[in-house]
Parts: structure tokens; sequence; C-alpha cells
């Protein structure tokens, strides 16, 4: 298995006095808000280890995220956890969504003292989807795998997907039919019986095709 490293980070905090990584989590799912992480490397933290065990929350197994969650919390200089809400992805569509709630996550490291404008922000992907929507004076650079790759986007990852799994295991206790503290709003099995059986909720996203979705996870 792949371990996330500080190296491009290392680089990049020759050219920059910050490095801002944002990761994306709960783009796919049927019900719930799309969450983006935010971690922030300083040359100091570069320097460091990279915490035991920090991978994309995608790798990391559910009993040991909060954990691992947070020991990378810890390690960085600050994070933040944006969010866009089912409606708005409805009102806006996914993309726009995406960048709004990438937004929220640097208005909160803001607010915290992190001046974003000093940083260079690596994005997750291929897609730059902050520009459009975002803040003027950001300095954004897609990098695919960045989450398998830079501990920094890592960190961003498992920090989010946390924060976005508690508020999905929030919502089950209002609304245990479609099994969210299990599937966290994705297209599970168990989720899209329950939502034939129950039809959809407030807090599903009713402008996707729900029925036709593969079952993700």
């Amino acid at each position: 298995m792949i371990e996330p490293t500080l190296t491009l980070e290392r680089k990049l905090l020759k050219e920059h006095a910050l490095v801002i990584a944002l990761d994306e989590v709960g783009r796919g799912a049927l019900a719930g808000p799309v969450a983006v992480g935010a971690a922030v490397i300083d040359p100091t933290r570069s320097r460091k280890r990279v915490p035991a065990g920090l991978r994309d929350s995608k790798l990391v197994p559910e009993a040991r995220r909060p954990e691992v969650a947070a020991r990378a919390a810890a390690f960085v200089q600050a994070s933040a956890v944006g969010f866009a809400s089912s409606e708005e992805i409805d009102e806006i569509g996914i993309i726009r969504a995406l960048g709004l709630a990438a937004v929220r996550a640097i208005a909160d490291l803001r607010a915290h003292g992190i001046v974003p404008e000093d940083a260079l922000v690596i994005l997750d992907g291929n897609h730059d989807y902050i520009t459009p929507h975002g803040e003027p004076g950001l300095r954004v650079r897609p990098v695919i795998k960045a989450d398998r790759d830079c501990a920094s986007a890592a960190a961003a990852s498992v920090i989010a997907k946390v924060a976005r799994d508690d508020i999905m295991t929030g919502l089950h206790d209002d609304l245990p039919a479609y099994g969210w503290c299990r599937n966290k709003g994705y297209a599970s099995l168990d989720h899209r019986e329950a939502i034939r059986n129950h039809g959809m909720s407030v807090h599903h996203r009713h402008s996707w095709a729900i029925a036709a979705a593969p079952a993700l996870f």
C-alpha cells in the first residue's frame, strides 16, 4: 500500500509560505451534505514525521478513522471542513456545491488566522472547482491522487470523512429507516431498498436519478 509523504509539500514550500490541501467527501452519496476538508502545512510541519496510519480516508478502516483524524488534526497547522447541503446540491449542482463547500472551509481557516493568499492550494483531482466559485487571489493546483500521495491531502480527507460521517450518524437517529449509520448516505443496497419502501427524505438529493444509482458501497 502506498503511504502518503510530504515530498510535494516540501517542494512547494520552497516557493510558498503555506500549502493548503483540500479533498472532498460525499460527492457520490445519495443523501446528506458534501464535505470538503482543508489541511494546512507550513515549513516546520513539513519536516515532521507523517502520523502513523494516515491514508486517504477510503483506505482507513472505519473504526480507526476517528483516531487517525485526531492525529492528522494535531499534525497540521490548522484544519477545517466546509459543507454544502443536499438542498444546495439540488439548487446549484454538485460541482458548484463542491466549490461552495471549499470556500466555506477556506473561510474557516481564515477565521483562525490562516492567510489563504499566502498559500498554494492543492486540490485532489484533475478539476479546479474552487476558482470559478471561490475567493479572488487563491492559487489553486489540482493534483491527481493527492489524497493517496500527499500527507496534507490525506489529512484533509480523513478529517472531512469523520466530520461528515458524524453528521450522517446524527441524521440516522431521526430517520433510522435509511440505515445512514451504516451506509452514510451512499447507494448501498439497503439504502436503495429503504428509498423504494419509504420514499426520499428531505435529506436526499432530489435532483439526482436516485432510482438508477449504482450501489457504490
